[in-house]
């Protein structure tokens, strides 16, 4: 259903194949920090989240609206979640320039949809704007589903997780480079791993040799599974080409990340070396290799590489709609 949403959401968005592009912002761009947004007057439409208590969503028709009333629907924290928050209370989901002109917001008919701390959802760009209305058009009357609106959890991430800890994911994704997935390796003079190993050499160094021109630090590997420890002047180049990217950038890495368990397949859709069909073959590279000799398990494997490509694919969508403006 959300890859469905998807798919339906980007081609909404975009009506040619957005393709993710090399930039010279793994070399050269600033970082760029949100504008900040004033609380609207208690007359504004909004569409809020309830932080505290759980509460069921209350709505009032426009007819009868008094001018010391607030336009606004109250959604329970469970939003952000994944569980179901309630029957669908809108009829139409459109798209418009926000009020100062910086930016697209979404309209669930007469009220402005708003992050759970109640800013606006302020988006960068038209295409954004109208794959998170998409997402929400294709709700179901019976009830909102969060899990199936990936991009509309990446924005609220990306509008207000990434300003207020952009250092600490920084630090924690430099961390990460130690136990990367792309630097372990099967050992090569084991009957039961040799073949592994030949296959991880022929398609992961190829990504491994391009970290090296990129930073011009050659990474090591290494068989533990715990890790290893990378140069200290990879860590640092990596450290900075994070530094550059906007608040939407790094959400997007961050969640890449998560779902790979690797910053450098992260990185390498970041910078156009890796399309998502080539990073999840190479996540999943020992798994299926598993999975070509004992078989595949219905309901396990299956429903793991439906949730994979959700993920990889919903951030990778977001990447690109955050640079377009």
């Amino acid at each position: 259903m959300a890859a469905m949403l998807i798919g339906r959401a980007f081609k909404s968005a975009r009506n040619s194949n957005l393709a993710i592009r090399a930039r010279s912002l793994c070399t050269t761009s600033a970082a760029r920090q949100p504008d900040s947004d004033t609380q609207p007057s208690e007359s504004s439409s909004s569409f809020t989240f309830e932080k505290e208590n759980e509460k069921p969503i209350l709505v009032k028709a426009p007819n009868t609206r008094r001018n010391n009333e607030s336009d606004s629907v109250t959604m329970p924290t469970s939003f952000m979640t994944g569980s179901i928050v309630g029957k669908r209370f809108y009829k139409k989901v459109t798209t418009r320039e926000a009020d100062d002109g910086n930016g697209w917001t979404v309209m669930l008919d007469y009220r402005t949809l708003k992050t759970p701390s109640k800013r606006p959802l302020k988006l960068r760009s038209l295409a954004l704007a109208k794959a998170i209305a998409a997402e929400w058009e294709y709700q179901l009357t019976e009830g909102i589903r969060p899990f199936t609106m990936p991009l509309m959890r990446l924005a609220c991430t990306a509008l207000e997780r990434v300003p207020l800890t952009r250092s600490k994911i920084i630090e924690n994704l430099s961390r990460k480079l130690h136990q990367d997935l792309v630097f372990f390796r099967s050992p090569e003079d084991n009957d039961l791993t040799s073949d592994v190993h030949d296959i991880q050499v022929e398609r992961i160094d190829p990504l491994l040799e391009w970290i090296e021109s990129e930073f011009g630090v050659k990474p090591k590997v290494y068989s533990s599974i715990f890790g290893g420890k990378q140069d200290d002047k990879l860590v640092k180049a990596v450290e900075e080409l994070l530094k550059k990217t906007n608040d939407g950038e790094l959400a997007s890495i961050d969640a890449l990340q998560a779902s790979a368990h690797s910053i450098v397949i992260a990185l390498g859709i970041f910078c156009g070396k890796l399309q998502i069909d080539d990073a999840i073959k190479l996540i999943r590279l020992e798994e299926d290799l598993q999975v070509d000799k004992w078989g595949l398990v219905e309901g396990g494997h299956d429903i793991d590489v439906a949730d994979l490509k959700v993920q990889i694919s919903s951030a990778t969508v977001f990447l690109a709609l955050s640079r377009e403006n």
